[in-house]
């Protein structure tokens, strides 16, 4: 009995120590080189504002905003779009799994019975010198099936479904920095809307003042209605944009609350009376090309996306050779239920099979031309994506070391309208200056101490920029 299995034991062996020693058709994988100049120092950087030092993952814990961490945490757990992101991952993995299957014997067990007739039935019958009839068959049956990988099908199908989990993996890590990044703008807008309104307030609470003053020189007989009405238009006109400033603020805690998972029921509380945005104590660590491409998860994505491809190659030349498959079953077929485990009800079988498209090859020879194709696009994708990813992140430099200079230049234009307006307002009250001069610099005032506020927001919103386009928030440790 026991030499009945030594022969196919035997066969198993040798199958497996051929399919050790077979070649792998297609193209090994190698990373692909950067473009010239890719690795190098960024040529945007400004020593005064950026330092050469490579940023932390947490970026946004250089703010020292403990409220500001406890949003973005809380969107890395609970953002829709991020979950979304992490059931596609679960989903290439379970793919992976399936393809790595492929590696061992494929198993499948059948139990049944068939009332009826067929021609195998009957042939049996005829041969044994009995007619044709109706009647059960009974069977059960275990199969196998292996896949002799002498081309390196198999093995290329695993190096592809293993990059694509990798693709995905990357692809979620994009949604996280895009996730951390809208968190930390979204936060920093409410903040800096906050700042506006109150400068709004302020300037209100002034221009309603100096329109007090006005109608009460008009009232003692000094001045015009003229100056009276116009003093007034400037008050209308500064109230008239704090309901905007209300329900742009108002929109954007909506904007934050969404990306927190929540409904605008559940939006944060107190987070409106926020009024000075977050700010940095420190230079921003931006590092290096090499360190911002290693960092990218856009970059590494198209990257897997080419190794993908290049596996897909092999996979596609091993379908121009023989496909070896070694099958066997055992089990009974008898025509009544107490036959199916005696001698005569007993089935068995093992063997090899051979496919091949040969001599029609144009079909595999066509899919060949098309990975190799799709290869080319996936390089060229990959090469894209780098130059993107320098691109964002030097106009990002650049953009905020713009907006640091219109900040500094606002900044000292507001504190000498102040003081001009000081002058006017003595130089009014002693009637050395007339009420157009005083209300033509009111305006100014009112129209600077705006764009100063509005350029906080602009300047904090370049911050956020650059640190998205460093490609920071996804290697935190407590992935959910």
């Amino acid at each position: 009995m026991i030499g009945r299995y030594i022969r196919p034991c035997r066969i198993l062996a040798m199958t497996a120590a051929v399919s050790l020693v077979a070649c792998r058709v297609g193209p090994n994988y190698r990373a692909p080189a950067l473009p010239k100049g890719a690795d190098t120092s960024l040529a945007s950087l400004n020593a005064a504002t950026e330092t050469p030092t490579p940023p932390p993952d947490a970026w946004w814990k250089l703010y020292n905003d403990a409220r500001l961490d406890g949003l973005v945490q809380e969107a890395l757990r609970a953002n829709r779009d991020l979950a979304s992101a992490e059931a596609n991952l679960a989903a290439a993995r379970a793919i992976t799994s399936e393809v790595h299957a492929a590696r061992y014997p494929s198993t499948e067990s059948a139990v049944g019975g068939v009332y009826g007739r067929d021609p195998t039935t009957d042939e049996i019958l005829e041969l044994t010198g009995h007619p044709p009839q109706t009647l059960w068959l009974f069977e059960d049956i275990f199969q196998a099936a292996y896949e002799v990988d002498l081309f390196g099908r198999v093995h290329r199908a695993i190096e592809a479904a293993n990059a694509n989990a990798e693709a995905v993996a990357a692809t979620r890590d994009s949604v996280r920095v895009v996730v951390a990044a809208a968190t930390t703008r979204e936060y920093a807008a409410l903040c800096a809307l906050g700042e506006q309104l109150h400068v709004a307030h302020d300037s209100l609470e002034v221009v309603s003042r100096e329109a007090d003053i006005t109608r009460q020189r008009f009232e003692a007989g000094a001045g015009s209605q003229y100056d009276v009405d116009r003093a007034q238009a400037i008050v209308a006109q500064v109230r008239a944009g704090i309901p905007q400033l209300e329900g742009e603020r108002r929109a954007t805690l909506f904007e934050l609350t969404a990306l927190l998972g929540r409904t605008p029921a559940q939006a944060p509380k107190g987070l409106e009376a926020c009024s000075t945005p977050p700010q940095l104590t420190s230079l921003i660590p931006v590092g290096d090309g090499r360190s911002l491409i290693r960092r990218r998860p856009d970059v590494r994505q198209a990257e897997r996306r080419l190794a993908e491809a290049t596996a897909e190659i092999g996979v596609a030349t091993a379908d121009l050779y023989p496909t070896i498959r070694l099958g066997g079953f055992f089990g009974g077929a008898a025509f009544q239920v107490s036959q199916l485990d005696t001698n005569a009800g007993r089935v068995w079988g093992i063997g090899p099979s051979i496919s091949w498209a040969f001599p029609d090859l144009a079909g595999p020879l066509a899919r060949v031309r098309q990975a190799k194709a799709t290869q080319g696009a996936a390089l060229a994708s990959f090469d894209s994506v780098v130059l993107n990813a320098l691109k964002e992140t030097e106009q990002a430099l650049t953009s905020y070391g713009a907006a640091l200079a219109k900040r500094q230049q606002l900044g000292d234009a507001r504190d000498q309208i102040h003081r001009a307006f000081d002058i006017a307002r003595d130089g009014y009250a002693a009637g050395s200056l007339s009420t157009l001069d005083l209300l033509t610099t009111e305006q100014s005032l009112v129209a600077l101490d705006a764009a100063v506020a509005a350029e906080d927001a602009t300047l904090i919103q370049n911050q956020v920029a650059i640190f998205k386009a460093l490609g920071g928030g996804w290697q935190l440790k407590d992935r959910h």
